[in-house]
C-alpha cells in the first residue's frame, strides 16, 4: 500500500469516526433535553465535552513527559515531585492543570460505582474540579482564557432534578456515556472533535429560536465569508469578529488559510464562554487567540489593533445608543462620516467599526441585513461617504431568504477593502434564489457556494445573477444598493396565443352545454325544475 493511499484512508476513517462521534454526542445530549430548553442544556454537555477533552489532553501531555519514569500512565501517578513537575510543564504548554484525581475518567467512574452508600456523590467533587482547573491558571498568560469558563454548568441546577440525588444521578448517566467515547485526540490528521463540537452547536441552533442568532452562522454562509477574506491568500497574521458569538467564524478562517492569531468580541457571557472553549477544542494555544467580553461598539476592546481578515455576522438592526452617547461624535470609528448611525439599527454603526479595524491589506465580509444597502436619511449619508470618499465597498452579494436561524429575512453580505484592485466599480451578486429546503429553514448547498466563489473571484457579469457596476452607475442610483436595480432577475412569461384561448374558451362552452342538458334530463326524469 502506497503512502498516498495511507493519507486517503486515514481521512475515509476519520470521516467516519466525524460521523460517529456526532451521533453518540447527540445521543448523549438527548439525556437532558426533556429537563431544559435547547440554549440551557446546550451550556451542560458542551461544558461536560470540554471538560473531557482537557482531561484527555492533559493525560496524553503528561504521559509523555512520564516516558523515562517506570510508570507511565497520569492517571496512577502518586510521586508528589513528578505531579508538580508536570504541572509546570502543563501550565506552561497547555494554559492550565489538572490532578491525576481530577481527570474526565476518575470522576465518571466515581460517579458510576456499583456502591450502597453515598460515595457514587460527585457533584461537589465535580464542582471542585472545575473550579481547580480556573484556579489553576491564575497568576499565568492563559488566565484571561480560562477564567469563569465553567460558569454557565450549574450542578445545583432544579432543572437537572429536584432531588440532590436525582442531579447526581443524571449527571453521573451524562458522564459515563461520555466516558465511553474515544475523543482520538493523537489523531493529527485530523480534527475530529473540533468537527464534532460544530455539528452539535448547529444543532442547538435548530432548536433554539430567536436565540440561535446570537451563537450561530451557518456553516455554508461563514464558508463564503471565509472564502472571501482569504482569496489570493495562504497566510493570514490576525483574524478578527467583533460580534464573534461560538468562534465558529474564526474557525473557518483557519480551514481556508494559514491563521496567526485570532482576535474577536462578544457582547453575551455564556456565548464569549462557548467561543473560548471552542477555540481551545481545535486545539488553537492560548497564545494564539484573545477573545473579550464587551459591547463591541460602546467597548471595543482591540482598538489599537489593524486585522488582515475581519468576519462578522452582527444581530441584525440591533439597538445601541447612536448619538445618545456623546462620546459617539468624537469617535475616530464614526466622526468622519456626516452622521451616526440611528439608535435604532446599529448595522452601519458595525460597518465603520470593522472599516476602523481593517488593515490596509485586509478584507472584510459582513452579514448585513437588506434594509442596509437602500435605507436613507443617517444611514444613507454613511453608505455614500464609504462609496464615493473612501471608496472601500468592493462586493454586495443577496443571500435568500430564510437561511438564518431566528429571522426569515433576506441578508446580504457586504464586502470592504481599503487597497481595491477594481477600484472603478462595485460587483453585484443576486443569489437569493438559489437554495434548497431543508426542514423549514432555506440552505445553500456546495455547488451555491462554489458558484458565489467563483462569480466573486473572476468578477464577472452573469445574466440575471451578477453586474460589475461602474461608480458612476450607483452615483446614478444616489448611492442606493437595492440589487434589483443592478442585477435585472425579472423572467419574461411566455407569450399568450389568443386564438387557441378563444378555442378553448369555445370548447369549454360546447362541454358546459352538454352537461347542462344531462342535468336538465335527470331534472325532467324527476319531476323538478332544472337551476337554469
Amino acid at each position: 500500500m502506497t503512502l498516498k493511499r495511507q493519507k486517503t484512508n486515514q481521512k475515509f476513517m476519520s470521516e467516519e469516526q466525524k460521523k460517529l462521534l456526532e451521533a453518540q454526542l447527540w445521543a448523549i445530549a438527548n439525556e437532558l433535553r426533556g429537563k431544559m430548553d435547547a440554549d440551557e442544556f446546550r451550556d451542560y454537555i458542551l461544558g461536560f465535552i470540554f471538560y473531557k477533552y482537557l482531561s484527555e489532553k492533559q493525560y496524553l501531555f503528561a504521559n509523555k513527559l512520564l516516558l523515562t519514569e517506570s510508570n507511565q500512565d497520569y492517571a496512577l501517578e502518586k510521586d508528589a515531585d513528578n505531579i508538580e513537575a508536570i504541572k509546570e510543564e502543563s501550565l506552561e504548554k497547555l494554559g492550565y492543570f489538572l490532578k491525576p484525581e481530577e481527570l474526565f475518567s476518575a470522576i465518571a467512574q466515581k460517579g458510576n460505582a456499583d456502591t450502597e452508600d453515598e460515595s457514587n456523590f460527585i457533584l461537589e467533587d465535580l464542582q471542585s474540579i472545575l473550579n481547580s482547573i480556573e484556579r489553576s491558571t491564575m497568576g499565568t498568560e492563559s488566565e484571561d482564557d480560562f477564567n469563569h469558563l465553567f460558569e454557565d454548568l450549574d450542578l445545583g441546577s432544579t432543572k437537572l432534578g429536584r432531588s440532590v440525588e436525582a442531579r447526581n444521578t443524571l449527571i453521573s448517566k451524562v458522564l459515563s456515556h461520555l466516558d465511553k467515547i474515544d475523543f482520538a485526540l493523537e489523531d493529527t490528521e485530523a480534527d475530529v472533535l473540533g468537527d464534532a463540537y460544530e455539528y452539535l452547536i448547529a444543532q442547538f441552533a435548530s432548536g433554539a429560536g430567536k436565540k440561535a442568532g446570537e451563537f450561530y452562522t451557518p456553516q455554508q454562509v461563514s464558508k463564503i465569508l471565509a472564502k472571501i477574506v482569504t482569496t489570493d491568500k495562504k497566510k493570514l497574521r490576525t483574524a478578527y469578529d467583533p460580534t464573534c458569538g461560538s468562534g465558529s467564524l474564526l474557525l473557518r478562517i483557519a480551514r481556508e488559510a494559514e491563521v496567526g492569531e485570532f482576535y474577536g468580541q462578544e457582547l453575551n457571557r455564556t456565548t464569549y464562554n462557548l467561543a473560548r472553549m471552542n477555540m481551545l477544542l481545535h486545539d488553537v494555544h492560548y497564545g494564539r487567540f484573545d477573545i473579550k467580553q464587551e459591547d463591541t461598539l460602546e467597548e471595543p476592546q482591540h482598538l489599537d489593533k489593524r486585522f488582515e481578515a475581519i468576519v462578522a455576522n452582527p444581530p441584525f438592526s440591533a439597538k445601541w445608543k447612536g448619538k445618545d452617547n456623546p462620546l459617539n461624535e468624537t469617535d475616530d470609528r464614526f466622526s468622519q462620516y456626516g452622521k451616526i448611525a440611528p439608535a435604532s439599527k446599529a448595522d452601519f454603526a458595525f460597518v465603520q467599526h470593522m472599516i476602523h479595524q481593517l488593515a490596509e491589506n485586509g478584507t472584510a465580509a459582513i452579514v448585513l441585513p437588506h434594509g442596509a444597502l437602500f435605507r436613507g436619511a443617517a444611514e444613507g449619508t454613511i453608505r455614500k461617504y464609504i462609496i464615493k470618499e473612501q471608496n472601500y465597498l468592493d462586493a454586495v452579494i443577496g443571500l435568500p431568504a430564510n437561511l438564518f436561524y431566528g429571522t426569515g429575512i433576506p441578508a446580504c453580505i457586504m464586502v470592504f477593502k481599503k487597497c481595491r484592485v477594481h477600484s472603478e466599480d462595485i460587483l453585484f451578486i443576486d443569489a437569493s434564489a438559489e437554495f434548497e429546503k431543508v426542514g423549514n429553514q432555506n440552505a445553500l448547498t456546495d455547488e451555491h457556494v462554489t458558484k458565489i466563489m467563483e462569480t466573486y473571484r473572476e468578477r464577472k457579469t452573469v445574466e440575471k445573477y451578477s453586474h460589475v457596476a461602474p461608480l458612476t452607475e450607483v452615483e446614478e442610483n444616489d448611492y442606493n444598493l437595492n440589487i434589483p436595480r443592478y442585477v435585472d432577475t425579472f423572467e419574461e412569461e411566455e407569450p399568450i396565443d389568443l386564438d387557441a384561448v378563444t378555442t378553448e374558451i369555445a370548447h369549454i362552452n360546447e362541454e358546459m352545454k352538454e352537461v347542462d342538458a344531462t342535468i336538465a334530463g335527470f331534472c325532467a326524469e324527476l319531476g323538478i325544475k332544472a337551476p337554469f
